[in-house]
């Protein structure tokens, strides 16, 4: 026998309802209380997480910091790792500040006793502490230990070759933060040029016989002098245009295609320094100059790898712009809600010696390091919360029309390249 359904209130016989009472009040009081005192404990429980995981963190980097000194190569290797990986991901100026002389002599210690791969990661790890501490009197301390090593390490030819690369690297981009006597910059430059005019095809047209590791070194003390001829005086870009800009095509005739890029770059940012000095500058050999460019803009050449041919190309058609016209690829660089213009071979030249050392977290420094911030003049770092930025972020479907429009876009110009080849069939 089926059992019988009572029902109440709406859609079935009203039931007995009771008045809303003084009882029923109270209660209803207590719950949106305790309500809100369980958001309240979520806030604190929240702030008591983030603080939790912010000691963990700097004892983590505590931890790291004692083992720069450990007698193990493979834990000094892992410490300055972790501390590099801290460094380009956090801003962490405060932390950082009060054990820099710590750091920097650990540093020290593992570029005079460490072996190739360990001397490169503090090669590396000094100009990350230099990025955090800015330019002021802690960096130039930094600095001031640190420089008669690396050019020690970079002038001694018994030196790991890997080691002297990163030196170099680390050299100019320290020397950009840290340096605060213009002749002591001059002097760094002087370093470099000793090194990379090596490589300079001699005048009679034989080359010099230099392997490829060696190479790559005069590639990064030609990237580095390029870098701090950005911050040279009107009157020594004169001196330098004279003595260089006759010479430095010389290396566009080189076998390796970074020394050619960076040849070509470096060409490029002198015609533009020189030209801001004197709009009425006259190069005597612009014509050959014209040619040798435009040769590797189009180069065919059946020996060389295709993305090498590829890479080169694209570079030697802006540098030829450049040359001719005094013309610069701008591109716009994107990081929360602001954008940055790259639009001059200087500020090029300057984004890529930093990106090179801070990597992927080269969004987060421009976005809250001030002294980064101040490089590329882009003011104090804004304060934006959670909410406002997530508002501002485009939904997954305005991502996926933009992708699929940039997509078609994309289809269509690489179609009107690419080679077409129809199968003609048998007649």
């Amino acid at each position: 026998m089926p059992r019988t359904k009572k029902r109440s209130g709406r859609g079935g016989q009203p039931g007995n309802v009771q008045p809303f009472s003084d009882e029923d009040a109270s209660i209803e009081t207590l719950s949106h209380c305790s309500s809100l005192s369980e958001r309240t404990s979520a806030a604190e429980e929240a702030g008591e997480t983030e603080e939790m995981a912010q000691e963990d963190f700097q004892y983590k980097l505590k931890v790291y910091i004692d083992s720069t000194v450990d007698k193990s190569a493979k834990t000094r290797q892992g410490a300055l790792d972790g501390l590099k990986t801290a460094m380009a991901t956090k801003i962490l100026y405060e932390f950082i500040s009060e054990r820099r002389m710590t750091i920097t002599d650990s540093i020290e210690r593992c570029l005079k006793k460490g072996k190739g791969v360990e001397q490169c990661a503090a090669a590396s790890l000094a100009c990350l502490l230099c990025i955090q501490l800015g330019s002021g009197i802690e960096s130039e301390e930094v600095f001031k230990t640190l420089k008669p090593v690396f050019k020690t390490i970079l002038n001694d030819g018994a030196a790991n070759i890997q080691a002297r690369q990163a030196c170099a690297t680390s050299l100019g981009l320290c020397t950009l933060v840290a340096e605060d006597d213009i002749m002591d910059v001059y002097a760094t430059m002087e370093c470099f040029e000793s090194l990379f005019t090596r490589s300079y095809v001699r005048e009679d047209g034989s080359r010099p016989s230099v392997n490829p590791q060696t190479t790559q070194l005069h590639t990064n003390a030609l990237l580095s002098w390029a870098l701090l001829l950005t911050i040279c005086t009107g009157s020594h870009i004169r001196v330098i245009a004279q003595k260089h800009l006759a010479k430095l095509p010389r290396l566009l005739e080189n076998d390796n295609v970074n020394m050619r890029i960076a040849a070509g770059e470096t060409i490029a940012l002198l015609f533009e320094l020189i030209r801001d000095v004197d709009p009425e500058f006259d190069y005597d050999g612009w014509e050959p100059l014209c040619e040798q460019l435009n040769a590797l803009a189009t180069d065919c050449n059946k020996h060389r790898a295709k993305t090498d041919k590829r890479k080169q190309r694209s570079v030697f058609r802006d540098v030829l712009k450049a040359v001719e016209e005094g013309d610069f690829q701008s591109e716009t660089i994107r990081f929360a809600t602001e954008r940055m213009v790259i639009d001059s071979w200087v500020k090029k030249r300057t984004y890529d010696a930093f990106r090179e050392f801070v990597g992927s977290g080269m969004n987060y420094h421009l976005q809250s390091n001030e002294f980064i911030r101040d490089v590329f003049e882009l003011g104090p770092p804004m304060l934006i919360d959670s909410a406002a930025l997530k508002a501002m972020k485009s939904s997954r479907l305005e991502r996926h029309l933009y992708n699929a429009a940039a997509f078609k876009a994309r289809t269509k110009a690489r179609s009107k390249f690419r080679d077409k080849r129809v199968d003609v069939g048998e007649f």
